[in-house]
Parts: C-alpha cells; sequence; structure tokens
C-alpha cells in the first residue's frame, strides 16, 4: 500500500523535549539514558524508511513481476491487514487511548474518507503494474501541486503568491522526467496521477469534515474505522473486476506457498506503514514526517532502479531532482507564509 505517507496525525506527547515522553530518568541513569531516545528515534525512523519502501517494492514485485496482476484485491488485503492490527493494537496494546464513532454523521464522513482512500490506494497500486517504482514516486512527489489545487477550489483558500509559484518546479519537473522515461505507459500514468490527486483531495476533505471539536479523530483510530470500511467498498469491486480471485489465489498457492507468505508479509507491512508514520511523528514532528517523505521518494526511487533495473535517462532524474526540489522550495514557501500571516 503505497499510501500512507500523507494521513494527518496528531501528536499524543508534549511536544516540549523535556517531557517524560520523551526524555526519562536523565539525572539517575547518565549518559546511557540520554543516548537511548536518540537510538529509539532512530530505529524508528529506520523502521519507516524499511516499511514505506518495503510495501512499494512488495506491491511492484507482486503485480508486476511475480504475476499476481489483481491490484484491487491485493488493496483489499492491506485494508484487512490494517483492521486487524489497528484492532489489536488499540483495543489489546492500547498504542493510543480508543476512540469511538459519536454520530451518524460522523460515521458517513468516515464513509465518504474511505471511498476516496480506496479510489487513491487502488490507483496506486494499479500503477505498479505499469510504471517503474521510480516513475511512480515522481509523480507522487507532486501531491502538494494537488492540494493546492483542492484547497482552492473546496475551501477557496488562497496561499500567497510565492507558494504557487514554488510549484512550478514540481509541475515541471514530472513534465521532464515524463518525456524521458523510457517504460512509460499512458493508462499507468493516468491511475497514478489519479492515485495522487486522490491522496491530496482525501487530506483536504478530511480538514474539512473532521475538524469539529467531538469529530477529531487519532490517525489510528481513524485507520481503525477506515480500514473496515474500505474492505467492505473493495470486495463487491474486486469480484465484479477482477473475478474469483479467492479461488485464483488458493489454486496459486497450490502450485507454490511461497505466494502466501508474499501477500500476508505485504499485507502485514502495509500496516506497518502507518503505525511508523504515527511513531515518527509522535517521537519528533509531523515537520520532519515530511522532510523523511521527501527523501523517502528518491531513495525509493535508486533501491528499486537497483533491484529491479529498469532504465532511467539522465533526463529522466534530473525531472526527478527537479520535482523534489520543487516540493522543498515548496514547504518552505508555506513555513515562511504561515510565519508572515502569523
Amino acid at each position: 500500500m503505497g499510501e500512507a505517507p500523507t494521513w494527518a496525525t496528531r501528536r499524543l506527547s508534549n511536544p516540549n523535549p523535556t517531557s517524560s515522553d520523551h526524555i526519562l530518568d536523565f539525572q539517575t541513569a547518565g549518559h546511557a539514558a540520554v543516548r537511548s531516545p536518540a537510538i529509539s528515534t532512530a530505529l524508528i525512523v529506520l523502521s519507516w524508511y524499511l516499511s514505506n519502501i518495503g510495501v512499494l517494492l512488495l506491491n511492484k514485485y507482486l503485480l508486476s513481476f511475480y504475476g499476481f496482476r489483481f491490484p484491487i484485491f491485493l488493496t483489499m488485503l492491506h485494508m484487512l491487514s490494517c483492521s486487524f492490527y489497528s484492532y489489536l493494537s488499540i483495543l489489546f496494546l492500547k498504542i493510543v487511548p480508543a476512540q469511538q464513532i459519536q454520530s451518524r454523521r460522523q460515521f458517513l464522513k468516515i464513509l465518504a474518507l474511505s471511498a476516496i482512500f480506496c479510489f487513491s490506494v487502488v490507483c496506486g497500486n494499479t500503477s505498479l503494474r505499469y510504471l517503474p517504482v521510480s516513475f511512480n514516486q515522481a509523480i507522487g512527489a507532486t501531491t502538494p501541486f494537488f492540494t493546492a489545487i483542492f484547497a482552492f477550489l473546496i475551501t477557496c483558500k488562497r496561499e500567497p503568491a510565492g507558494v504557487y509559484f514554488a510549484l512550478l518546479p514540481v509541475v515541471f519537473g514530472i513534465v521532464l522526467a515524463s518525456n524521458s522515461e523510457p517504460l512509460f505507459h499512458f493508462f499507468g500514468f493516468l491511475v497514478c496521477v489519479g492515485s495522487t490527486a486522490g491522496r491530496a483531495l482525501k487530506s483536504v476533505v478530511q480538514g474539512i469534515l473532521l475538524t469539529a471539536e467531538g469529530e477529531k479523530l487519532h490517525s489510528m483510530n481513524l485507520l481503525r474505522f477506515m480500514a473496515p470500511m474500505a474492505a467492505g467498498i473493495l470486495l463487491p469491486v474486486t469480484l465484479y473486476v477482477e473475478g474469483n480471485v479467492a479461488a485464483i489465489t488458493a489454486e496459486k498457492a497450490r502450485e507454490d506457498p511461497w505466494i502466501l507468505f508474499l501477500l500476508v508479509g505485504n499485507a502485514t507491512v502495509a500496516y506497518l506503514v502507518n503505525l511508523t508514520n504515527f511513531l515518527v511523528t509522535k517521537h519528533t514532528s509531523a515537520l520532519t514526517l515530511q522532510v523523511l517523505g521527501n527523501a523517502k521518494a528518491a531513495v525509493a526511487a535508486v533501491v528499486s532502479i537497483l533491484i529491479f533495473r529498469n532504465p532511467v535517462t539522465v533526463m529522466g532524474m534530473a525531472g526527478f531532482s527537479v520535482t523534489v526540489m520543487g516540493v522543498v522550495i515548496y514547504g518552505e514557501a508555506k513555513k515562511r507564509s504561515k510565519i508572515t500571516t502569523h
């Protein structure tokens, strides 16, 4: 599930670095205790990278190389996995306080978000059948462009001119990368753009629908509610579009039991993407998660090229670099505009 880095999260811990949530027993444990939070944070960031890049590579391997050509069914497995692990981690392990849906109105809002989420993730997984991971990540890096468009169209929120100008390199870079991509596939490109737009739309709609004080949900609780709804939405779709995929998968498993390990592992890593998103934000900040996301696109592209050996061009890599740099410039422009506003 290559979705995951754009979900809104709210920190549970005190952002103050002297908070006991972050630093324990400094005076009694000496230097070892000082190093411990840093080591824990480094391990969490490493886990975030491994899970985010791992789910991308596993999706690509299953859909393009292994021959498991059922992206909707694969996404449904991701949702079922997220449902199971979310209930386990919240209700039994209590990693965050459990929240409940308070009204039918809130339920319908979450259902609407689930539908947008389904569209985005299915499109993203489908695009991996046709596009290299490197190009997929280049397109995904344009999420801020679509977020700015939807924020303007839906909420009429205007940004300073400098923020919009900062988006020009993002668009220019992806145009350059598209024209230079040796394995360009038009349908794959369209569904990848659809996935990126869907991810941006979800973030904007979520900010509108779940802003009332009684309706705010922690990201992990939101996942606990959205995942089973998304699985329910995807079940009839996969049966209609992909046929009796469960029977086909069972037949494949009889021929090669390895596929069961791949599917279970892939679905588990899809949940870990969401869990590590939360942990990185809790132990660092939302800004750190954004910076890591920018770097992740480049790291995932390089790793995928080394593993899958897909051809690349100098112009294509230059376009990707321009897009990533454009995202960084856009983030800085947004930050400066907020400081100016306040």
